[in-house]
């Protein structure tokens, strides 16, 4: 696969970092370093936007965008979660798997997810963004509901390794979709309006469970999960194949003139829009830049819990004594907590500025809260523990946050995506680890696993105090060296908007403020 890099006669990016808007360097710089979108964005450079008009393109990009991410993400939470609920109806029994052979079904989708991370971050770069992500979409459908033909631990651990490798579009294509349609302050709540469909999968796939557990006849019952499930998703693949746009220069369901807004909507970033070349400069400066390695122990910190309130909360709340059914509809609460958590997490970043770690800060903080209940309480205190099962679903908040630190706070199209991929590597990496900490001998109490879900909300909470006084100290730094020059004025916040549309990464746009 080959590698397309800058072109020779791209200039050093130090040259153009203070230049102006319509000086030399900028005019000069390679095709390469030039956005997609970058025609359209000249057609209006320079103009002030409508605000009415504003609003009217982003109702229709609302309208056309966010309920494909809404029910592709719902659907992808209850696929790779599928086996939490087919594990009370006789799954184990039904494909022959013993000791910790369900544990490590659990960690081998995150293999799978692990291999294709860097494979499709470069697919998501070059190739239309939509057909990417609705051609996977169909793709992990069909997969999931063959499922059921798999007998023993080897045809599922295939299967969840193929599983794992599709869905590996989902978040970071989702990333790049928020950052290619929507302003760093209107992020927050688009994102958070599709990432809480997490907790309306755990009430919604709590309730497909019961239902599925009244089923009495035909084909064993942990099947009907995964053929369900499978079936939902082959739709709604075909679907975002139909109807998810791939980038503003290219949306048929705007007008010329709308496509001109969108772009110059999201060119206020300083990010640019998108841009399919590979820049290996760009790979260098993702490696020695601290904020992504700061977002990936973040990340394995934030996973090494997820497992408790994916794979395995059905059999934790079976070990509080709790029957079959029970530990279905028992997920409701908890998936409410969660639903709810990050719909107001999304509204709070989006309405007051410069709030989004704090809010990650609060959220891991009720999950150690929620950790430490489990860990200290004793097994005799059903309800305590499980209130503590409940708390650690402000988890997916945290997590959430952090996806919009690389939407928002990332430049340059090959260093967006590499960081991503790298955050999702540690994604992978957490996944890895927290189903084995889930021993088979100490079930049902799983003390180690409580432990090991202390430790890791502690973690992401120390990281997150050292990510934001990393960029606060940044942003601090350049004001008073644009201070010096006289301050932010007009003629420099137009210069690094141009910068952001010629690929420039924010480490070298001077005028880029990372939000906090």
């Amino acid at each position: 696969m080959a590698v397309h890099t800058e072109e020779p006669k791209a200039l050093d990016t130090t040259d153009i970092a203070t230049a102006s808007p319509d000086s030399p360097q900028l005019a000069s710089s390679a095709a390469s370093d030039l956005d997609d979108n970058y025609d359209l964005y000249k057609q209006s450079a320079g103009e002030d936007l409508d605000p009415n008009e504003a609003k009217k393109v982003l109702r229709k990009i609302d309208f056309r965008v966010v309920p494909v991410l809404f029910i592709i993400y719902l659907l992808q939470y209850l696929d790779k979660n599928g086996i939490n609920y087919a594990s009370v109806y006789g799954l184990q029994a039904g494909t022959h798997l013993h000791g910790q052979d369900y544990a490590w079904l659990s960690s081998i989708f995150y293999f799978g997810y692990l291999v294709s991370q860097y494979p499709c971050g470069y697919l998501l770069q070059r190739l239309p963004l939509a057909k990417v992500i609705g051609a996977t979409t169909l793709g992990w459908g069909v997969i999931l509901i063959t499922t059921p033909a798999c007998y023993n631990f080897t045809g599922i651990a295939i299967n969840r390794f193929l599983l794992g490798a599709v869905e590996a579009t989902v978040n970071p294509g989702f990333v790049l979709v928020m950052s290619i349609w929507y302003t760093s302050a209107e992020q927050p709540l688009r994102l958070e309006s599709y990432y809480c469909t997490n907790g309306i999968a755990t009430m919604f796939g709590g309730l497909i469970g019961y239902a599925v557990g009244h089923i009495k006849t035909g084909l064993p019952r942990w099947m009907y999960v995964f053929l369900i499930f499978g079936a939902c998703s082959i739709a709604a693949g075909i679907w975002s194949l139909l109807v998810l746009p791939d980038q503003p220069s290219t949306a048929k369901f705007l007008s010329e003139r709308e496509r001109t807004v969108a772009v110059e909507r999201v060119a206020a970033n300083r990010q640019g829009v998108k841009n399919r070349h590979f820049k290996t400069r760009q790979l260098w400066q993702t490696l020695y830049d601290p904020k992504t390695w700061i977002l990936f122990v973040m990340a394995v910190g934030a996973q090494v819990p997820n497992s408790a309130i994916t794979s395995f909360t059905s059999l934790i709340i079976k070990g509080f004594g709790v029957g079959t059914l029970g530990t279905q509809y028992l997920q409701i609460p908890g998936g409410a907590i969660q639903f709810v958590a990050l719909l107001a997490g999304g509204f709070i970043c989006s309405r007051w500025p410069n709030t989004r770690c704090m809010v990650m800060i609060a959220a891991n903080a009720i999950c150690i809260c929620g950790a430490a209940l489990l860990v200290g309480l004793p097994t005799t205190n059903k309800w305590g523990r499980l209130v503590g099962l409940w708390l650690c679903y402000f988890q997916g908040l945290g997590f959430s946050m952090s996806l919009t630190i690389i939407s928002s706070n990332i430049a340059g199209s090959t260093k967006k995506q590499l960081t991503g991929a790298i955050l999702f590597t540690g994604y992978c990496v957490g996944n890895i680890i927290g189903p084995q900490t889930f021993k088979s001998s100490e079930a049902p109490y799983y003390h180690s696993a409580y432990i090991a879900m202390l430790v890791g909300y502690t973690v992401k909470l120390l990281m997150v105090v050292v990510l934001y006084v990393y960029m606060w100290s940044v942003n601090k730094k350049r004001d008073r060296e644009m201070m010096a020059e006289g301050g932010l004025g007009n003629e420099e916040e137009k210069a690094a908007i141009e910068r952001g549309m010629h690929d420039m990464t924010e480490l070298d746009n001077k005028g880029f403020r990372y939000v906090l």
